[in-house]
C-alpha cells in the first residue's frame, strides 16, 4: 500500500495555508480559553454537514471537539492533535508571533508546527473526507491543556467512554518530520514538602533546616540519574536510551536570619516503556523515609516529608502498534519507522484507552516552543498528502486482532 513521496519542493494548499492562518491568530496559550478556536472548528464542520461533541473543564473555559466523519460504526481511525500553545512571553520574536508570517519555504508562528499546522492539513481536508464514500469512520479530536499535562484528552477519553464511542486507531500530529513514530517516554512529576522548624540563624541547632535537607533529596536524585545515564539499554532505539530525573523548581525560606521551616521542589523524570515508574519514584521516598526524615525527628518530631503526584503521563509502547504504523508508513510514504522520542505525547493515554496510537505530523520538534517557531511548507504538503489518503484507503486499516484474530 505504498504511496509516492511528496516533492520537498511540492507546496500546500492555499486552504491548509489560510487555516493555519486563522488558528495562528487564536491565542491559544494553555493558561487562557481555547473556546475561540474550538467554536470556529465547530462552525466549519457544521457548513460541511458534520457535527461535533464538546466536552468541557471544570470552568467551562475550555473545550475538546470530537468529531465523526463517514459511517457511524465502531472502529475508525482518530486525526488527533492539541489547540493549546506555549507562551511567548519574555522570547525574541522578529514578527508578531500570533500572525503567520511566510518567508523562504516555511509558515512562523507560534503553534506553527506544535501543532496547528497538522490540525490546518486536516481541516482542509474535510471536504474531501466529507465526500469520500468512506467504509469506515474517520474522527477528528481537537484537546485543550496536552502542553500543561495533558489534562483535556482525558476529558475527552472519558466522554467517549460514556457515549460508547470507541475507536480502532490513531494519528497524533505531532512533529516528527512526517516520520511514523512508534514509541514514547512516560513522564511523570511530584512536589516534594519538606518541614522543618524555624529558629533564629544565631540558633541554629534549635531549628531544623528544611532546606539543607531538601538539599539531601535533591542530591540523591541527581545521583540517581548519574546511575541510569551509566547504565544505558543496549538494545533500546530511544536516542536517550535510559530513564532520567530532574529537579526543576525549588522554593524555600522567609529571611537570611531565619533557620528555613519549609522548603518544597518539584522534580520529573521521563522512563522508557518497559521502565517501572513507580520504582523510581519508591527509591527517592524511601531514601527520604530511612535516611532524612529519621535525622530530622531526632531534632524536632514533627518534621515530615510528603509527596505530591503532579502528572502521570503514560509511555507509548510500540508492540500494540504495528497494524496501524504499518498503515500510516503506507498512507505517508515513508519507508520505516522513525526513532522512538523522549518527549511525551497524548498517545499514550489512548494506547492506554485501548486505541492503538502512532505519532506523525508535520515539523520537527526541534522548533516547538522557541522564538520564531516554524514549519517547512513540504512539511504541510505532505501532511495533506497523508490526510487525503484516508478518503480512499480508511477501508483498508485492519487492526492486530482483526489480521490474526486474537484477542486485543
Amino acid at each position: 500500500m505504498g504511496r509516492e513521496h511528496v516533492s520537498p519542493h511540492q507546496q500546500p494548499t492555499r486552504r491548509t495555508l489560510d487555516i493555519l492562518a486563522t488558528l495562528i491568530a487564536f491565542p491559544t496559550v494553555s493558561r487562557d480559553s481555547n473556546l475561540g478556536l474550538i467554536e470556529w472548528v465547530r462552525d466549519c464542520l457544521r457548513g460541511h454537514g458534520i457535527g461535533a461533541r464538546l466536552s468541557y473543564d471544570d470552568s467551562g473555559a475550555k473545550a475538546n471537539l470530537f468529531a465523526t466523519i463517514g459511517p457511524d460504526l465502531p472502529g475508525g481511525i482518530v486525526l488527533s492533535g492539541h489547540t493549546d500553545v506555549v507562551p511567548v512571553d519574555g522570547q525574541d520574536w522578529s514578527s508578531d508571533p500570533f500572525k503567520a508570517r511566510i518567508a523562504d519555504g516555511r509558515l512562523y508562528g507560534r503553534g506553527a508546527c506544535d501543532m496547528k499546522g497538522f490540525l490546518a492539513a486536516v481541516l482542509a481536508c474535510v471536504d474531501r473526507l466529507a465526500a469520500a464514500e468512506l467504509r469506515r469512520p474517520v474522527h477528528l479530536a481537537f484537546t485543550y491543556d496536552e502542553e500543561v499535562g495533558c489534562k483535556g484528552v482525558r476529558t475527552l477519553l472519558a466522554d467517549l467512554q460514556a457515549a460508547r464511542i470507541s475507536p480502532a486507531a490513531c494519528i497524533v500530529g505531532e512533529p516528527t518530520d512526517m516520520q511514523v513514530v512508534t514509541a514514547h517516554k512516560g513522564s511523570r512529576n511530584y512536589r516534594c514538602c519538606v518541614r522543618g522548624k524555624e529558629a533564629h540563624a544565631s540558633r541554629t541547632q534549635d531549628g531544623v533546616n528544611a532546606i539543607e535537607y531538601a538539599a539531601r533529596l535533591i542530591g540523591r536524585i541527581q545521583d540517581l540519574a548519574d546511575e541510569y545515564a551509566l547504565a544505558p539499554r543496549e538494545d533500546s532505539a530511544f536516542d536517550t536510551p535510559y530513564d532520567t530525573l530532574q529537579t526543576a523548581l525549588v522554593n524555600g525560606g522567609l529571611a537570611r536570619n531565619i533557620v528555613p521551616r519549609d522548603c518544597e521542589f518539584i522534580f520529573g523524570y521521563r522512563y522508557l516503556p518497559d521502565s517501572d515508574p513507580d520504582r523510581i519514584v519508591g527509591s527517592v521516598q524511601d531514601y527520604a523515609r530511612d535516611h532524612v526524615l529519621p535525622r530530622m525527628r531526632r531534632k524536632f518530631a514533627a518534621a515530615d516529608i510528603l509527596f505530591e503526584k503532579q502528572s502521570d503521563n503514560p509511555a507509548l509502547r510500540p508492540g500494540p502498534n504495528a497494524a496501524i504504523a504499518r498503515f500510516v508508513m503506507g498512507l505517508s510514504g515513508a519507508g520505516h519507522a522513525g526513532p522512538h522520542v523522549s518527549y511525551m505525547t497524548e498517545g499514550g493515554l489512548y494506547q492506554q484507552a485501548g486505541v492503538a496510537s502512532v505519532i506523525c505530523g508535520p515539523g520537527s520538534i526541534e522548533q516547538a516552543h522557541r522564538p520564531d517557531e516554524y514549519v517547512e511548507l513540504s512539511q504541510l504538503a505532505r501532511c495533506e498528502a497523508m490526510v487525503a489518503g484516508l478518503c480512499e484507503h480508511a477501508a483498508e486499516f485492519q487492526t492486530d486482532t482483526e489480521t490474526t484474530g486474537e484477542a486485543r
